[in-house]
């Protein structure tokens, strides 16, 4: 119980605060969420990508990113040839089992439950999985319906793509920031998290609450929140990385469905509700789930 009170419980305060307003004023998200997006994202990845070492630590993130994601992709498939699910609905659960929620949900987690070291490294692999997401995630989004170069364009659009590549430029050649204009980048990066944790709780807030499909949420629920996270662990199994690493990535592994591929599913019509409801139940489930992960790697 001690690290549900110190580390989830805070984490879900927060997203509770979003959801209560939400409910209450019926706020416009996409404002908030383009701030977020377009301002204050930018300024912790490039915070973290300028201040971090480089190391073999990006090839194993990279490495293990896209072997969980195939391994989940195809364990939804198998799922949904079984029960000869069409295709729309199998691109929502693909949706909903392989893309994990780091960003806004994950990283404050891994901070309050690893610290700042930790921290870093999770939003490194934040910033991948962003990429990961948008070029898998919109393509299996738009299966059928959009060609696959607009993936591949959400990339570019991304701004944390860029702040990635300059960061990375800076840290390589040694290209020392300003004092002043670092100050300012250091507290629009610290904004950056509290902001997406409410945005979280604010998308939570406008999902339906009726027409559950209880087969299919059970099945992605546990692909989502057991599978996910024992795949990580075999596969880290393999990898010669350090534990702290280890229990970014495994963490990061249980998280819940990311709450950006409820926005792939309804500009594409991927099943939007489905995505939503088992967004929102592997949340809910997360409260147990991640408190016993925790636990576990100690």
């Amino acid at each position: 119980m001690t690290i549900f009170y110190q580390v989830v419980l805070p984490v879900f305060l927060v997203f509770t605060a979003g959801f209560v307003v939400q409910r209450a004023l019926m706020l416009d998200i996409r404002s908030i969420s383009s701030i977020a997006i377009y301002i204050m994202t930018p300024c912790l990845v490039f915070r973290t990508f300028y201040l971090s070492p480089l190391d073999s630590d990006y090839l194993y993130m990279v490495v293990f990113a896209l072997l969980l994601m195939f391994a989940l992709i195809y364990l939804t498939k198998v799922y949904t040839k079984l029960r000869k699910i069409r295709v729309n609905e199998e691109s929502g659960l693909i949706l909903s089992t392989a893309f994990m929620n780091v960003g806004n949900y994950g990283t404050p987690i891994i901070l309050f439950a690893y610290g700042q070291l930790a921290f870093e490294l999770a939003v490194s692999f934040m910033v991948l999985q962003s990429i990961i997401m948008n070029v898998f995630g919109v393509y299996y989004a738009a299966k059928g319906k959009a060609p696959v170069s607009g993936a591949i364009l959400a990339v570019f659009k991304m701004p944390a793509t860029y702040a990635t590549v300059i960061a990375l430029l800076f840290n390589v050649f040694d290209i020392p920031v300003p004092s002043n204009l670092f100050l300012t980048i250091d507290m629009i990066a610290e904004a950056a998290i509290p902001t997406v944790m409410l945005i979280l709780g604010m998308q939570l807030a406008m999902i339906q609450w009726k027409g559950f499909q209880w087969e299919r949420i059970s099945v992605a629920l546990v692909i989502r929140m057991i599978l996910s996270p024992i795949l990580a662990y075999l596969i880290l199994l393999f990898l010669p990385v350090d534990d702290l690493l280890r229990n970014v990535l495994i963490v990061s592994a249980a998280m819940p469905s990311a709450a950006t591929i409820v926005m792939y599913a309804v500009k594409f019509d991927a099943e939007p509700r489905l995505v939503s409801t088992i967004t929102l139940m592997t949340t809910l489930f997360s409260l147990g789930s991640i408190t016993f992960i925790i636990w576990i790697l100690g």
